[in-house]
């Protein structure tokens, strides 16, 4: 198969979705590899390392679309790209596809074969990690003096206290935000819905950080002993009610700092995106950092590591086809958004109220013995496509 790697056109973004390692895996696979010119080289990886690992350069988007059967990306697929999909084109990328309509509508309208990359992560993705380091990082980066927080050191000075910082959200990105603010001299808070999660991290640092049940109540006390706030909860999108409103944000002190790792609607009242070139604002006295793509800042670790994760999956699509390979890994399965003009991601259809259709029934391994996995969200849609809705109930 003809495999292509695309340069990454989002903004401020320096990732590359497989460094030179893993095209010479898939080289020796007996597939052909294209790579867009330049891909790898903001993540530290120059075009002539792809090609000693079997790779062929491609100048342009356009030919690595023309070229290929299966091409792979890191972010979402941008307008100026949805003229380049084509029908039976096998597209691995993050889509995010519940929050971004139109390009569930492009690759419905070209009949393209979409894994949503973030979803096929059996183990938590190395994005997350990079995401709760670097952002952890970027808001303690926030709390300066310059940048208009209360200007506090993570570890404190003689005489002067230590930054006080609540992590919210126990998964991939929240433990690597704490193991940031731990390592750096911070006192961290903790808050998740699980028990058992809290209990793992009350025991790794041998009770050195307070845990708290997540909820409103706790949340709300908090506040305003904290300097920093760090996200990681992934919202259910259906979810109207604001985990912190606008009134909780006014409850902390000026200059403080809120770090929204998800970048989720509905979390925060006083959210809204930003990007690497302007990547604070400041509402309620509070400094807010929320970039979209907090990796990017550092592309070449997380490049490396999100390659090494992704690459069986994409082997197996590539060795094994579609219909095989989701029938062999469910988490790659559930990731299956759309399919030969079908939406197949349920998440997707309880947001935007599009019929879809299960990804088993439309492969057609419902009688075979399936890999299993579990949903990947909370969000429920039983709107089917009429002439699959008999096998989908």
């Amino acid at each position: 198969m003809n495999f292509g790697i695309l340069k990454e056109i989002k903004e401020g973004e320096h990732r590359v979705i497989l460094t030179p390692a893993e095209v010479e895996v898939i080289s020796q696979d007996g597939h052909m590899v294209y790579i867009q010119h330049n891909a790898g080289l903001s993540a530290g990886f120059e075009d002539e390392k792809y090609v000693g690992a079997g790779a062929t350069i491609l100048n342009s988007a356009e030919e690595i679309y023309k070229k290929c059967d299966f091409i792979a990306k890191v972010k979402e697929i941008e307008p100026c790209e949805y003229d380049l999909l084509r029908e039976n084109q096998i597209i691995f990328t993050c889509i995010h596809p519940a929050a971004h309509p139109e390009q569930v509508d492009a690759l419905l309208k070209h009949k393209v074969t979409a894994f949503t990359a973030e979803d096929s992560q059996e183990f938590g993705s190395p994005n997350s990690e990079a995401a709760g380091k670097a952002g952890a990082f970027m808001g303690l980066y926030g709390l300066m003096s310059i940048n208009g927080g209360c200007g506090k050191f993570a570890s404190g000075l003689g005489g002067a206290p230590n930054v006080k910082a609540l992590v919210i959200g126990a998964g991939v990105a929240g433990k690597a935000a704490i193991s940031t603010l731990c390592s750096l001299g911070a006192y961290v808070s903790v808050c998740d819905t699980s028990l058992t999660s809290l209990r793992e991290i009350s025991e790794k640092y041998n009770g050195r950080i307070e845990t708290l049940l997540s909820n409103r109540y706790n949340i709300e006390n908090i506040l305003p002993k904290v300097d920093m706030v760090v996200n990681c909860v992934r919202w259910p999108k259906h979810n109207k009610e604001f985990l912190i409103t606008r009134k909780m944000v006014v409850s902390m002190h000026k200059g403080s700092v809120i770090v929204d790792i998800s970048c989720d609607e509905g979390v925060i009242e006083t959210f809204h995106t930003t990007t690497h070139a302007d990547p604070f604002y400041i509402e309620e006295g509070v400094v807010h950092y929320c970039v979209s793509n907090i990796p990017a800042l550092i592309a070449g670790s997380t490049s490396i590591a999100y390659a090494s994760s992704v690459l069986p999956q994409i082997r197996n699509v590539l060795n094994l086809g579609v219909k095989t390979a989701c029938e062999q890994n469910g988490y790659l399965r559930r990731s299956l958004t759309t399919y030969n003009g079908y939406l197949t991601h349920e998440e997707t259809s309880g947001i935007q109220h599009k019929p879809w259709v299960k990804p088993e029934v439309i492969l057609n391994l419902s009688g075979n013995n399936l890999s299993y996995a579990p949903k990947a969200t909370s969000t429920r849609s039983d709107l089917f496509y009429r002439e699959y809705e008999e096998l989908c109930r």
